[in-house]
């Protein structure tokens, strides 16, 4: 995330933090797995936050390039900043 919010030219705060939720699922005799990503970005606009976590899980990280495919991932921006109406 950090080479994407430097792209960007936006600061990630000190306190941002993935919590990665992983799920053994089975269909039959076929057994997956499920991801979810939830990713803190305190501070940030919550659209500013999900165009990094997008960016970072499209294109530049590693495991997601790696598993792309091969397991479900959903991706949960959790602690942006709310919008103002």
């Amino acid at each position: 995330m950090g080479l994407v919010a430097n792209k960007m030219k936006v600061q990630l705060p000190a306190d941002a933090a993935v919590d990665a939720e992983i799920d053994l699922c089975n269909s039959g005799d076929v057994y997956f797995l499920r991801a979810r990503l939830n990713v803190s970005l305190p501070g940030l606009e919550r659209e500013v936050a999900q165009a990094i976590v997008d960016a970072t899980h499209d294109a530049t990280c590693a495991y997601s390039n790696a598993t792309r495919g091969n397991i479900d991932v959903s991706l949960n921006v959790v602690q942006a900043k709310r919008d103002e109406p």
